[in-house]
């Protein structure tokens, strides 16, 4: 990430609801999500980004070695590519779509800590 992709106005931010990665709408929908591309295949499909995605969330984290940092392991992005992440994530992924992660074999942890379900 370059000073260039940085967005002059935060209010058109979104957080990935699998991984909690914070982009741009415009962003998601040019190149999908640099961490869940090959599961949610948001690249090109706003309906994806908006399914995908959440414009509600709170804190950032900034994470250049995200498998060095102790704040990547307690947030679970030990394995995340670098970037601007999300503390907590209001949503949650569609039904079919959680069904087809699993069937994928890939598990799916909310990161909304507002609620308690």
């Amino acid at each position: 990430m370059s000073f260039e992709t940085i967005p002059r106005d935060l209010k058109h931010l979104r957080a990935c609801l699998l991984c909690s990665l914070v982009k741009t709408l415009e962003q998601f929908e040019l190149e999908g999500c640099d961490n869940c591309h090959e599961v949610l295949q948001m690249k090109g499909n706003k309906d994806m980004v908006y399914d995908c995605t959440s414009s509600s969330f709170d804190g950032v984290i900034s994470m250049m070695s995200p498998e060095d940092s102790w704040v990547g392991k307690w947030q679970r992005l030990g394995s995340s590519k670098p970037g601007v992440y999300a503390v907590s994530v209001t949503g949650r992924l569609p039904q079919g779509i959680v069904r087809e992660l699993s069937s994928r074999r890939v598990v799916y942890k909310s990161r909304d800590t507002s609620s308690k379900t």
